[in-house]
């Protein structure tokens, strides 16, 4: 029998009993059947409570595998939030890098154009320069000549018309 019915058992007994004398609220029992289904109570008792602490052990358990769980699951969050901010960190780093290296460039480019637009400058200037001198001995051969030309003119006093 179970504690539960016993306890009916018990209840259906009070029910049954007869109340006392100018005391309504108090019953009159038969006193070895209760003590018998007392008895029976803690002789079951033993056996649900067995019941109680399977259930109460098994709860523990299925608790302890649910914390184990959300641990491993917390401990993997963290472990893939380090990763994403890790890729974060170096693609921020590499980008931080592109643009030093694209600045770097940029002012590499510039100095080389400065410079070879300072080098084309020179040149042209010494062309210019060293024209400028072959123009004025040219000039100075040109004027020898009709120098000369003009002397032998006199010279000869030959007319060519």
């Amino acid at each position: 029998m179970s504690i539960d019915e016993i306890l009916e058992e018990m209840d259906e007994l009070l029910d049954k009993s007869s109340s006392v004398p100018f005391a309504a609220h108090k019953k009159v029992i038969d006193g070895e059947r209760m003590r018998e289904l007392i008895n029976d109570v803690r002789l079951n008792m033993p056996h649900e409570l067995k019941e109680a602490k399977k259930i109460e052990f098994d709860c523990q358990r299925i608790l302890n595998e649910a914390k184990l769980n959300a641990e491993g699951i917390i401990r993997k969050a963290e472990e893939r939030a380090a990763q994403i901010v890790s890729r974060e960190a170096i693609v921020t780093e590499a980008k931080k890098k592109a643009v030093d290296m694209l600045t770097k460039a940029q002012a590499a480019a510039k100095n080389l154009q400065q410079n070879a637009n300072a080098s084309v400058a020179k040149m042209l200037n010494d062309t210019e320069n060293h024209y400028a001198r072959n123009l004025q001995s040219i000039k100075m051969v040109k004027a020898k000549l009709t120098s000369s030309m003009g002397n032998r003119r006199n010279d000869t006093d030959i007319n060519i018309k």
